[in-house]
C-alpha cells in the first residue's frame, strides 16, 4: 500500500469531538501526504490554520456528502486515495464507500462489511482522544506508513489561523476587556446525558461572587444557546457570537475558562487555556479536556459545590498563577 496518494479523513459532528480528534489529524498530515478533511461546515473556520488539500462540507445526508466526496476525488485525480472513518456510523462508511474510497473505521453500527480495514474498538473506558488516535495508527499501519507513538500526545496542538487572533482582539477591545484580565465562563452545555441535564446550576452565584473579588467575568454563547447563558448568568458580560477560531483566541486570552464538560471545554484544551471544567454527570475519565491546562472538578453523578468552585477559580485566576 505504498503508493497511497492521498488521505481522506472524515471527522466527528461534534465540536469538543473535533477538537479531541487533532492528534489523530496531526499524524495523518505528518505522513506528507495531501489531507482532505470532511466535516460539519463550521469546522472550516476552526481548522483554517492547517494545510489541508481539501476541506468538504458534510451535511449529514449520505447521498449528498457521497456526491461530493466522489467529485473531489474525480477532480484531484489521485490515483489511490484512503480513507479514514472517526465517526462509528453507518452512514458515513457509506459516504466513502460509495465514493470509491477503501476505508478504515472501528466495527460499528453493522458497518463491518462495508469497510476495507475494520478495527476492532479499544475498551469503553478509553478515553476519547486516544481511542481515536489509537485507530489512527491502526490505519497508518495498515497502509504501510510509518509508525506512530502508541499513546497520543498530551497537547491536543490547535493550530490558529492569524486572522483568528485579530478577530479575538477586536471582539476584546468592543467588549472593552484586556487579555488576562477576565474569567471566561461557558454556562450551558447542548443536549443531555443520560436524561441528565450537563450544566453545573450555580454559574450566577459563582459570577456575582467573582465579581465581588474584582475580576470581570464574561461569557460568549453561540447564538443557539445565548438565551440560556444569560438565564443561568445574567450578570455576566456577554459578548456577541464569534466563530471557532476567534472563540479560542478568546479562551486563551482570559485569566481562566470555567465551563461544564462540553464543547468549550476542548476548545479551550485544544486552545492550551487555562480552564476549570465542572462534572457532575458524565465521566471525565472518558470525554474530559485534554490538557495539562486543565483542572477538573465533580464526577458523574456529584457536582462539586458552589465553594469548592469559587475557591479554585480564585486560585486559579489569581495573578501569581497564570501563564507566562
Amino acid at each position: 500500500m505504498s503508493d497511497i496518494s492521498a488521505i481522506y479523513v472524515r471527522l466527528p459532528n461534534w465540536i469538543g469531538d473535533v477538537c479531541m480528534s487533532l492528534p489523530s489529524l496531526h499524524a495523518l498530515l505528518n505522513t506528507g501526504l495531501p489531507v482532505v478533511v470532511c466535516a460539519r461546515p463550521w469546522a472550516r473556520d476552526l481548522l483554517a490554520g492547517y494545510q489541508l488539500a481539501g476541506f468538504l462540507e458534510m451535511k449529514g445526508r449520505w447521498r449528498e456528502d457521497r456526491a461530493r466526496v466522489a467529485a473531489h476525488k474525480k477532480g484531484a485525480r489521485y490515483a489511490r486515495a484512503n480513507g479514514l472513518l472517526l465517526p462509528d456510523s453507518l452512514s458515513s462508511a457509506m459516504v466513502f464507500r460509495f465514493a470509491g474510497l477503501p476505508s478504515c473505521g472501528y466495527r460499528d453500527d453493522g458497518r463491518s462489511l462495508i469497510l476495507r480495514w475494520p478495527i476492532k474498538k479499544p475498551p469503553a473506558s478509553t478515553h476519547a482522544v486516544q481511542s481515536w488516535y489509537h485507530l489512527t495508527a491502526q490505519a497508518l499501519q495498515r497502509w504501510d506508513r510509518p509508525p506512530i507513538p502508541a499513546r497520543a500526545p498530551s497537547s491536543l496542538g490547535l493550530r490558529l489561523a492569524a486572522r483568528h487572533a485579530e478577530e479575538g482582539k477586536l471582539a476584546m477591545d468592543d467588549a472593552g476587556i484586556e487579555p488576562g484580565k477576565f474569567v471566561l465562563i461557558a454556562p450551558t452545555a447542548t443536549g443531555l446525558h443520560r436524561g441528565l441535564v450537563k450544566v453545573w446550576p450555580h454559574f450566577e452565584a459563582l459570577t456575582q461572587a467573582l465579581k465581588q473579588h474584582g475580576h470581570i467575568v464574561a461569557m460568549c454563547p453561540p447564538p443557539a444557546e445565548a438565551d440560556e447563558a444569560r438565564r443561568n448568568a445574567p450578570s455576566a458580560l456577554c459578548l456577541p457570537p464569534m466563530k471557532l477560531g476567534a472563540f479560542a483566541t478568546l479562551a486563551q486570552s482570559s485569566s481562566l475558562v470555567i465551563c461544564n464538560d462540553s464543547g468549550v471545554s476542548h476548545i479551550a484544551a485544544a486552545a492550551q487555556a487555562k480552564q476549570l471544567t465542572l462534572f457532575g454527570v458524565t465521566r471525565r475519565e472518558r470525554t474530559g479536556p485534554w490538557s495539562q491546562q486543565a483542572t477538573c472538578l465533580g464526577s458523574e453523578g456529584n457536582w462539586p459545590t458552589l465553594d469548592e468552585v469559587l475557591q479554585q477559580a480564585l486560585l486559579l485566576a489569581s495573578p501569581t498563577n497564570r501563564l507566562a
